[in-house]
Parts: structure tokens; C-alpha cells; sequence
């Protein structure tokens, strides 16, 4: 029984050969839908579509995508559309965080304009062109759909270090509201999901916590304890597979009166 109502389905996920990206693609090729990863990292898009399950019948192909520029965001979604001739479901994933302080008195980690602008392009342009296309098509097809965006729960809260990241992320939850009023008209269903701290993955690098430490003055031993449980009521961190089930169900007919909100996933973390 198709309970999720989602076999056959196609889905992108952009940012999908990594992460929170890949668990959602890999969540939804198990329910039946058909996948499309969307990714400018060919190699690991490629080697993530093979992990896809198949057993339903179901099409999974791997697209170079760069989510600023609307000519590759056009392609994807056409290459999207050929699976079985409309597209039914965006998840909106790609992004970028560089930990940098709006003022950094030794002069080391502070931001520059240009890196301002290479976050918020990603993780705000990125979702408006990638959204606008995929709503395109889906009115084009007069069959409705779904739009998920990965948000954060840094996006509410703030984040020392990362207040780009935070920002834009902030935005999403704007945005996610605003077109739920444009969209749901048409039958265009669009939320948003928020994790808080998650297991480890290969975007954690050294290179990111060397750089979020020192914003914060404290070590990375100090900050991957952090990651742990003092700030998290359930006493663990998420794992990547809670985030995918959530989107999973979030983009399926049993949610179908869920529109225009962003749900927190963070095992209950604020800053109380």
C-alpha cells in the first residue's frame, strides 16, 4: 500500500549528493518516488544515485546543477520533468556556511563583502530561482506540488560565527510564508523544515570548525562537546534520517493541510 501516496512521484533534491541532501533523496526512492539529485558535485552525485533504491521501478538520475544561475536551474527542472512528464516535488537543500565575525579586532575571521554575498546568493537566490522554475512547471501542469525548504533553527535563534548563515536561512522562513499565500491557490503546497544540531557529515570539516571555534574563543574540542547534549532537552544530537522521514512525510498526501510554516526538528533546542 502506497500510504505516503508518493510511488511514482518525481522529486528533486538540490544539494543531494551530501548530508541532509542525500538521506532525503534516499528516503525517497525507498517510498517509491523517482529522484532526481541535483548537485554540482558530479562524482558524489553520481555515486549517491547508485545507493538509491530501485525496487519500486523507480527512475533516479544525477543532474549538474549550480543553484545561482537560472540557466542550470531551468535545465535541471527539464531534466526533471522527462521522468514521467511533470514535476511533483522541490526540496530545496543546496547551501553554503563559512563561520566569519561581523568584527574580528585581530583581524583574522572577519567577513568580507564578497563572502556576505557567496552565502546569501546560495542560500536565498539559490531557493528563489530553484522555486520560481519548479512553480513554473508545476502550474504548467496543472497537478499541483510541493516545495520544501531546509531552513535552520539557527534561522529563528541567531548563531555566533555565522550570522550569514543564520540570516539567510531566516529568510526562508519569510519566504516560505509568502509564497504559500502566492502558491496554494494553485494547489502548490510549500513548507519548511528546520534542523537544529545533526550528526556528523562530510560539510562538518576541520576547516569549518577551526573557523567556528575561534569565532566563538573556545576550541574545536570544546565545540564538538558542544555538539553533544547540553543544549538539546532530548540529550542527543539528529540524526540525518529523522530530518529525510520528516520531508518525506511533509511532501506526502498525508500532509496534505500543512502549508505555509516551517517545522522545527531540533530535539527540543532553544535558547532556554
Amino acid at each position: 500500500m502506497d500510504w505516503l501516496g508518493l510511488s511514482k512521484k518525481t522529486v528533486i533534491v538540490t544539494g543531494g549528493a551530501s548530508g541532509i541532501g542525500k538521506a532525503v533523496a534516499v528516503g525517497f526512492s525507498e517510498v517509491g518516488a523517482n529522484v532526481v539529485i541535483a548537485d554540482m558535485n558530479q562524482e558524489a552525485g553520481e555515486a549517491a544515485v547508485s545507493e538509491l533504491s530501485t525496487e519500486s521501478g523507480n527512475q533516479h538520475r544525477f543532474v549538474s546543477c549550480n543553484v545561482t544561475d537560472a540557466e542550470s536551474v531551468n535545465q535541471m527542472i527539464e531534466s526533471a520533468s522527462e521522468i514521467t512528464g511533470q514535476l511533483d516535488i522541490l526540496v530545496n537543500n543546496a547551501g553554503i556556511n563559512i563561520p566569519r565575525l561581523l568584527v574580528d579586532p585581530a583581524g583574522k575571521e572577519e567577513f568580507s563583502i564578497d563572502l556576505w554575498n557567496t552565502i546569501t546568493t546560495v542560500n536565498q537566490t539559490g531557493v528563489f530561482l530553484c522555486t520560481q522554475a519548479a512553480s513554473r512547471a508545476m502550474l504548467k501542469n496543472e497537478k499541483g506540488g510541493v516545495i520544501v525548504n531546509m531552513a535552520s533553527e539557527s534561522g529563528l535563534e541567531g548563531s555566533e560565527g555565522q550570522s550569514a548563515y543564520a540570516a539567510s536561512k531566516a529568510a526562508l522562513y519569510s519566504m516560505t510564508r509568502s509564497w504559500a499565500k502566492e502558491l496554494g491557490k494553485h494547489g502548490i503546497r510549500i513548507v519548511g523544515l528546520a534542523p537544529g544540531i545533526l550528526e556528523v557529515t562530510g560539510l562538518r570539516t576541520e576547516e569549518y570548525e577551526r573557523a567556528l571555534s575561534y569565532t566563538r574563543g573556545i576550541t574545536i574540542e570544546q565545540l564538538r562537546e558542544g555538539y553533544k547534549k547540553q543544549s538539546i532537552p532530548l540529550g542527543r544530537v539528529g540524526r540525518l534520517d529523522e530530518v529525510a522521514d520528516t520531508v518525506v512525510y511533509l511532501a506526502s498526501k498525508r500532509a496534505s493541510y500543512i502549508h505555509g510554516t516551517v517545522i522545527n526538528i531540533s530535539g527540543g533546542k532553544s535558547r532556554a
